[in-house]
């Protein structure tokens, strides 16, 4: 893919407008109203707000409107490894990243709209997800939220087909707040008056009271995990259950039991939204699922070839210690399933629960090598984060980086010992610069 067009309109924009987030909607409703407001002109929309599983979520509605013959629009965010992942226009046959010409036209479209009022590049590209969605015929817009609900700019949108809340628990605190049901409350902001509404399964019971006082304040036609439906395993399988009946399916192809979950969220919404899933269209959606950076396994690659033979390797971007929990969980399924040593190669940003993230894998992960994030400004310090790995109560080093790690690794263990399982992870930002390094890019 050739990104230096829209690369360079997004370079310009960067150096003229603050970086990071600044929670409102005035600025993008003004940049929106210019632009003759073109997220009123989307297809039907399903929006996507959560603290871990939204981009899950995303992923498994997407596959299953796909999987029964609808054209489908997804904006995702953050990228991995190039800023054309966060928008996937409809197309024959399933959709497909945006072509670089349309994007940067795009960019240099909503830019000149803004005439160089104050926003941050964040609300720009939003805007952008908006123009193209609404140029572009489909039937229905899967939208996540960037952060938070309430102010996210993609929260202009009036009437949802089905507005959507996945798991909550704490990140982002310095703009959302440091209790869930302050995080619950920014999230139900993205609730309408009498739009459908679906609740995904919450660890918390206080957030997840808020987000249900919240619907049923709004008139919300309601559906709640565990109460109107529910996924579990059985003989193998994934049995999806609720109003009407039961659906036995594939289990997702998306490693982990919380994907269960995340997958019966996603049928719970398109339904919600109107679309006719079926058991054989949902049974497809499960086997074809794919979300990059998540649980991903990685099995060829430039990176792949320095881990030591044999080895397991899983790429995972979760980054808070909600995240942190159901990848353990995950990979103590693996090991059930076939034993082998667990090492973690770990790069975290400063804005994180670093110590909560790794409490999550004491007594599964034999040893840690902490690496800097090399695409990230906030990296925490190797050397320093090997110290918050160890307050875990986990074995830890700091080395360079991830290609050294996995070649100190392939050094240390003897060639007749067990193939090793390696997860490599504790940031976005870092899975998409293994991605990147391994040479092997979202598509």
């Amino acid at each position: 893919m050739t990104t230096l067009s829209a690369d360079r309109e997004i370079e310009r924009l960067m150096a003229l407008h603050p970086k990071g987030f600044d929670l409102s909607l005035e600025r993008v409703s003004r940049l929106l109203d210019r632009l003759g407001n073109p997220q009123d002109r989307m297809p039907p929309v399903i929006h996507i707000a959560g603290t871990n599983g939204k981009g899950s979520c995303a992923a498994f509605s997407r596959a299953l409107l796909e999987a029964a013959g609808y054209r489908v629009h997804v904006h995702t965010s953050p990228h991995l490894v190039h800023w054309h992942e966060r928008y996937r226009l409809a197309a024959p046959g399933g959709g497909r990243l945006v072509e670089d010409h349309i994007f940067a036209e795009a960019i240099h479209r909503v830019a000149e709209a803004n005439a160089g009022q104050m926003i941050t590049v964040f609300e720009i590209l939003t805007a952008v997800g908006f123009v193209l969605f609404s140029e572009h015929p489909a039937d229905a817009v899967i939208m996540e939220v960037g952060l938070g609900g309430r102010f996210d700019a993609t929260n202009v949108i009036r009437r949802p087909a089905v507005s959507v809340v996945m798991p909550i628990s704490l990140d982002h605190e310095a703009y959302l707040g440091d209790r869930v049901e302050l995080i619950a409350a920014e999230k139900a902001g993205i609730l309408k008056r009498g739009c459908p509404a679906v609740i995904g399964q919450q660890e918390f019971d206080a957030a997840r009271d808020v987000l249900v006082e919240t619907a049923e304040r709004l008139g919300c036609p309601l559906s709640v995990y565990g109460q109107d439906f529910l996924a579990h395993g059985e003989n193998g399988r994934m049995v999806y259950q609720d109003e009407d009946g039961l659906m036995d399916l594939s289990p997702p192809r998306l490693p982990g039991r919380h994907q269960f979950a995340n997958a019966a969220a996603a049928i719970a919404a398109v339904k919600a939204a109107g679309f006719d899933i079926g058991q054989g269209t949902a049974d497809r959606a499960m086997t074809t699922v794919a979300w990059p950076g998540r649980m991903q396994r990685l099995t060829q690659g430039r990176l792949v070839d320095l881990a030591p033979a044999g080895a397991d390797i899983w790429l995972d971007g979760g980054h808070n210690p909600g995240a942190g929990m159901v990848v353990a969980e995950a990979l103590a399924e693996q090991e059930e399933k076939n034993p082998r040593p667990l090492y973690m190669i770990a790069g975290m940003i400063n804005t994180k629960d670093q110590a909560g993230y790794f409490a999550a894998f004491k007594g599964l992960v034999r040893h840690v090598y902490t690496v800097p994030v090399s695409m990230s400004e906030s990296s925490v310090p190797n050397d320093e984060l090997a110290v918050r790995a160890a307050e875990a109560g986990l074995s830890a080093e700091p080395v360079s980086s991830v290609a050294a790690a996995l070649m100190l690794l392939t050094d240390t263990l003897g060639e007749d010992e067990v193939p090793p399982r390696i997860l490599i992870g504790g940031s976005l930002y870092l899975a998409g610069a293994v991605l990147a390094e391994n040479g092997t890019p979202p598509v």
